[in-house]
């Protein structure tokens, strides 16, 4: 299962009223921390978790909390600090050397399951969702409220907003040989993926079984057309320059922030020239040759490349290394 915040409400709401639940949240961080404010993860009575708030270092210990919060039926502040050595994030091993508050939420009827139903509908509606977390020690309503920050983490004394967003959309044309592996990887970051392609030998559901929806239409269709409207990221790999003409000619109204086609410069100068492409008219550079310079040129480092630059773009990233860290090492001379 994806640790992606839709993920782990579907698993939530199939058996929420099977067991006591509880709603983890980092509401503050101080220094390097895993992950940051405004993540969130979900633990029930039985033991089991929902989603990360560590590399695995603070989840045992926070299953531990839960199950206090379900048993005085309140909220929980729990503080991890990997800056002091007395602390138990130390025996935790919690090595980012940063500090980590936690909020802890029962999940009850009584106060609307915190609202998180409502976050689900609007996930699965692909809006984007303001969400509310009450810090106070009385009520504990967390709600869905009207979006209007373009922050991700906003704190107040008394409340913490969130703004939540879908999950990526990717639409993928072509369902050759190469696009298993694209579509396994983009299934494993918890993206729903649309797979289109009209001719009968190919996107064979056997072959796909990760993509959410498979399309063997034209593509001008309005089937087509709602699922590039949703998109995120088009990427076209036919190997036919025909059908890849078609798809780019169907993106005209397509708002993806991240668009490629599969193949080199020159194949696709002759096909933008051939069909008369426009591409002034699309919603984003077009990405040729696609991915970034990873290396390697089996499907499994393609489809890696393809989608570590489709990722950087829809999350406005640079793609550049984060950092380097090297020194001299001192061999010392052994004497005998």
């Amino acid at each position: 299962m994806s640790n992606q915040l839709h993920s782990l409400l579907n698993a939530w709401q199939k058996q929420k009223d099977q067991c006591q639940w509880v709603l983890a949240s980092i509401i503050k961080t101080q220094g390097s921390s895993y992950r940051k404010a405004g993540a969130m993860m979900l633990l029930n009575d039985l033991g089991k978790s929902f989603g990360l708030l560590s590399g695995g270092c603070l989840e045992a210990d926070l299953l531990h909390h839960a199950q206090k919060c379900m048993q005085l039926a309140q909220s929980i502040e729990v503080c991890y600090d990997s800056q002091d050595e007395s602390d138990i994030t130390w025996q935790l091993g919690l090595g980012c050397g940063g500090i980590v508050t936690v909020l802890l939420q029962p999940i009850t009827p009584e106060n609307n399951y915190l609202d998180l139903d409502n976050v689900l509908n609007q996930l699965n509606k692909k809006h984007n969702c303001q969400y509310k977390i009450d810090l106070t020690d009385n009520k504990q309503q967390n709600q869905v409220i009207p979006a209007h920050q373009e922050s991700m983490c906003i704190n107040e004394n008394k409340a913490i907003f969130l703004t939540l967003k879908p999950v990526h959309h990717v639409v993928i044309f072509g369902g050759g040989l190469d696009s298993q592996p694209l579509v396994k990887m983009a299934h494993i970051l918890g993206w729903h993926i649309t797979l289109i392609d009209k001719r009968q030998a190919y996107a064979r559901r056997a072959s796909f079984k990760e993509a959410d929806i498979i399309l063997k239409t034209d593509y001008g269709s309005d089937l087509v057309q709602t699922e590039l409207n949703q998109a995120d990221a088009v990427i076209i790999m036919h190997h036919n320059v025909k059908l890849d003409a078609e798809a780019l000619l169907s993106l005209n109204t397509c708002k993806a922030n991240y668009i490629g086609i599969l193949g080199p410069q020159h194949r696709t100068e002759k096909l933008i020239t051939e069909n008369q492409i426009i591409l002034s008219k699309l919603s984003a550079p077009l990405a040729n040759p696609i991915g970034l310079d990873l290396g390697g040129d089996l499907p499994e480092s393609i489809a890696l490349s393809i989608l570590s630059q489709a990722h950087a773009v829809i999350e406005n990233r640079t793609a550049l290394a984060l950092g380097s860290y090297s020194h001299n090492i001192k061999r010392l001379k052994h004497v005998s």
